[in-house]
């Protein structure tokens, strides 16, 4: 299992759907939020997603595809 490190910022519009819970179920992948702040109008999570790294590359494009900025951050988290 590897991961990657990543900052995913959330528009207005994604801000109350429950984004991370559909990337857990539907994605089989594992976040661990290291940092956070959301507010009404916008939100970011400093987060590693680890699992497969299929599952990780299917993820990140969902994200993308929802709306969500994915800046990955360079260091890969290695379990």
């Amino acid at each position: 299992m590897s991961g990657v490190r990543m900052r995913l910022t959330f528009p207005e519009d994604l801000v109350r759907e429950p984004v991370i819970a559909q990337l857990v179920r539907d994605h089989a992948v594992e976040p661990n939020i290291r940092r956070a702040n959301v507010d009404e109008v916008e939100g970011w999570i400093v987060c590693e997603l680890s699992g497969d790294a299929a599952a990780i590359e299917s993820a990140i494009s969902w994200l993308r595809q929802k709306g969500v900025r994915v800046d990955l951050l360079g260091d890969v988290v290695e379990s």
